[in-house]
């Protein structure tokens, strides 16, 4: 297995973390009290929106020729990075 193909495994590893995260997320707002489920379904959807940002980049990471994926990458860490940051505080909102 290549680097690229690694990064590739390693960034769908995450990717289908980060849903489970968002999912329980879900299910947490939707026994929330009106008000509060109002906030977390706002967190929520601006998570889905990162996560969808992040499955694009996976899907162009995985398009990309061995010699182009290098130059993608630096996007692709930032979009990750993005993404787990957000999570992550979504995380202690939510507990």
């Amino acid at each position: 297995m290549g680097k690229k193909e690694a990064y590739e495994q390693k960034l769908e590893a995450q990717l289908k973390e980060w849903k489970i995260d968002i999912d329980k997320m879900k299910a947490k707002a939707d026994k929330a009290d009106a008000q509060a489920r109002l906030e977390y379904y706002k967190k929520i959807e601006e998570l889905r929106t990162k996560q969808e940002a992040a499955q694009k980049k996976l899907t162009e990471l995985k398009a990309a020729g061995e010699d182009a994926w290098e130059d993608l990458k630096a996007g692709i860490d930032l979009a990750w990075g993005s993404l787990g940051e957000a999570v992550k505080s979504a995380r202690s909102r939510f507990k």
